[in-house]
């Protein structure tokens, strides 16, 4: 870290706990402290140093045109212009409406929120209400916001609600949760067989994004939809990474899935604070003012957040778009792959479209438990041996990296000469 952002961390501390205002920022599953960005262009990242780096965080996924598009750019400062939020509606939250549903069209009515916990948590609100049942059920190392009901961690078996992963979570509503193993239909299916009638949805991202990419196992999507729709249960995708990521009608289209309901965030926005929550029209009905379940929010549909929307999927859909991605993204991965074999470090490399992780075991990763088998100390020394050779990923095992649009072919290149002697050095140790 440079002396100027070691000084901004310094002076965060007084003011934020840790230092950050989201805790995987601190760099602690890393080592060392994070750098300070001053700015970003494109694909890369410049610190308050002046140092630059190529980015694979993304903002966490929302930056797959790269940072700063000129388009988006310009729509944010006209519609600023214009003034930045009203509190009342505007056309320009149904135009991207518009858009999002010509790619998603299972979302026959939608909601906008500011955020993808808010999305998630709004989406078992109506999935109870529309149910009138309490039970959810959620998957191991899937992260889906930090909403009450969803920071709940595994009980001691399958058919055993789940218990608070986080103080301030009352147990009495963590109960009301069950936590299976991802990708193991089996234990979903127990647990529907004995509790069925109890359970107002299963929320699920499609692809694992939050404990490291792993894909569904084949069937494992068809299963929970056979499964919910015959326990009556609502199928809920969270969305809010893989939505215009993986494909742009996102996993639900490169999957062939139906869910009920639809959680979308990042990139909705073009990396402003946005999410949206939709699905099937009679169970959007249930929404306020329509209905009985109650969800509201001052800057729901913020203008800038629309406008930056609107120009990003606009974007989205030119021809070719994720094919490119399609090809950068497989080279990407193929280049970590050959680094880690050439210097005999064991790596699983799981990818889905332009999202990857690099997982430092010689497990195959297809669930939480085989994601815990990685070695995260040497990832930690990857990641600092990325950082000292300009390469920003996730501080943390457990994340995914982001290819963008705007990674150019050296880009690509410089990362791989990167990560050959970032992992050469490891095989040193």
């Amino acid at each position: 870290m440079g002396a100027r952002s070691k000084q901004l961390f310094e002076d965060a501390r007084r003011y934020f706990p840790g230092g950050v205002n989201s805790p995987v920022r601190a760099y602690r599953a890393v080592g060392g402290e994070p750098f300070f960005v001053a700015r970003a262009a494109g694909s890369h990242l410049i610190d308050a140093d002046g140092k630059s780096y190529i980015d694979y965080v993304g903002s966490w996924g929302p930056m797959i045109l790269g940072h700063a598009h000129p388009r988006v750019v310009a729509a944010i400062q006209k519609a600023a212009e214009a003034g930045t939020s009203y509190g009342a509606p505007t056309e320009a939250e149904t135009r991207l409406a518009q858009l999002i549903q010509h790619a998603f069209p299972d979302l026959e009515r939608m909601r906008f929120v500011s955020s993808g916990t808010e999305a998630c948590m709004s989406a078992l609100r109506v999935a109870r209400g529309f149910t009138g049942r309490d039970a959810i059920l959620k998957f191991e190392g899937c992260y889906h916001g930090h909403a009450d009901s969803l920071l709940v961690k595994a009980g001691s078996g399958a058919l055993t609600f789940g218990v608070p992963d986080s103080l301030g979570v009352p147990a009495d509503l963590a109960r009301h949760t069950v936590t299976v193993p991802f990708n193991d239909l089996e234990a979903v299916r127990d647990v529907l067989a004995a509790r069925g009638r109890e359970f107002a949805a299963i929320v699920v991202e499609p692809v694992a994004g939050n404990m490291g990419v792993i894909p569904p196992r084949p069937g494992f999507l068809e299963g929970l939809r056979e499964i919910t729709a015959r326990a009556g249960a609502l199928l809920i995708f969270d969305e809010v990474i893989t939505g215009f990521r993986v494909a742009l009608g996102g996993a639900q289209q490169l999957y062939g899935i139906r869910p009920d309901l639809t959680c979308l965030g990042k990139i909705v926005g073009g990396g402003l604070p946005v999410g949206v929550y939709g699905g099937r029209a009679d169970i959007m009905g249930k929404v306020a003012p329509l209905g009985g379940v109650y969800q509201a929010g001052t800057l729901s549909g913020n203008p800038l957040a629309m406008a930056a929307g609107i120009e990003t999927l606009t974007l989205l859909q030119a021809a070719g778009f994720y094919a490119d991605l399609e090809a950068k993204s497989a080279g990407l991965a193929g280049a970590l792959g050959a680094a880690a074999a050439s210097a005999r470090v064991p790596i699983q490399v799981n990818r889905v479209g332009s999202m990857l992780t690099g997982f430092f075991t010689s497990t195959p990763v297809t669930d939480y438990a085989t994601a815990k088998t990685c070695d995260t100390r040497r990832y930690g020394e990857f990641f600092r041996g990325m950082l000292e050779r300009g390469v920003s990923l996730a501080p943390s095992q457990f994340e995914a990296a982001f290819v963008s649009a705007a990674h150019s072919a050296s880009d690509l290149d410089a990362t791989a000469a990167a990560a050959s002697e970032a992992l050469a050095m490891l095989s040193r140790a």
